[in-house]
């Protein structure tokens, strides 16, 4: 699948929450490593959502926060995603942000110069991938 998304993560369902509306599934995307998607109801059922399928997140880079770790800031958005700066390539206004996963994977997020500059993000420095769990879209096979 080619898509324009630069976050592609690949893993299984491990939780289907079902709502009247809205459910909420749960992909395990690395060995206890979950992040979790709200769709329709009626997305799940198309998809054929169930525990143990195999389903694919996306997450457009524009999408993602970053942070650095404190463990005195909580936040609402369900999937905080803690790893290392693997690279920064700064443009004229904003920068692409490069986040290897403890477990292996990688997150990439837009984000301003100057978030770049007040975070104080360098190669090697610890970071937090930031999303909320309605920017997630999720992709299954037939």
């Amino acid at each position: 699948m080619k898509t324009s998304a630069r976050n592609q993560l690949s893993g299984k369902v491990s939780a289907v929450h079902k709502g009247a509306v809205n459910d909420e599934i749960e992909l395990e995307i690395a060995s206890g490593v979950r992040i979790v998607a709200t769709i329709t109801a009626e997305s799940t059922k198309r998809l054929g959502l169930a525990v143990g399928k195999e389903a694919v997140a996306l997450i457009k880079a524009s999408s993602v926060i970053v942070g650095v770790p404190d463990p005195d800031i909580l936040l609402s958005a369900r999937n905080q995603l803690a790893g290392t700066v693997s690279g920064i390539r700064i443009g004229a206004v904003n920068a692409e942000v490069s986040i290897g996963l403890a477990q292996g994977g990688e997150i990439v997020a837009i984000i301003t110069n100057d978030s770049v500059t007040s975070l104080g993000l360098v190669q090697g420095g610890a970071a937090v991938a930031i999303f909320k769990a309605s920017s997630v879209l999720l992709a299954a096979r037939a």
